[in-house]
């Protein structure tokens, strides 16, 4: 392994990208193996009773393999939400987000594998 190899491997490219309360982390990082994944980190701001705050953090990691997957689901669930929108089926109720009118989804999750 050269010199510097591991910080090479954290700074291939990152891009913050910041949406209200929270900030999304897009990280392209390479194994050992010269392979590339991505990790998304999800980082909010939260506050102790003392006033005093703290970034919570929840991470997943994409691998090379699993990126067409993941992207024909994150697309297709992007355009259930814009079809429900425009349907008329979840309708937003006033400072309290959606309010859900005759959907169901039927997901068998014994598919899944």
């Amino acid at each position: 392994m050269t010199e510097g190899r591991e910080n090479y491997r954290d700074e291939i490219f990152s891009l913050p990208v910041r949406a209200g309360k929270r900030t999304y982390f897009f990280d392209v990082k390479a194994t050992r193996a010269n392979d590339l994944y991505l990790t998304v980190t999800e980082s909010k701001k939260k506050y102790n009773e003392d006033g005093t705050f703290f970034f919570e953090k929840h991470k997943m990691f994409l691998y090379k393999e699993d990126f067409e997957k993941f992207t024909d689901g994150l697309n297709e669930a992007v355009s259930k939400i814009t079809e429900l929108k425009e349907s008329g089926e979840f309708q937003v109720k006033e400072g309290e987000g959606y309010e859900r009118r005759n959907y169901s989804s039927n997901v068998d999750f014994e598919s899944l594998d």
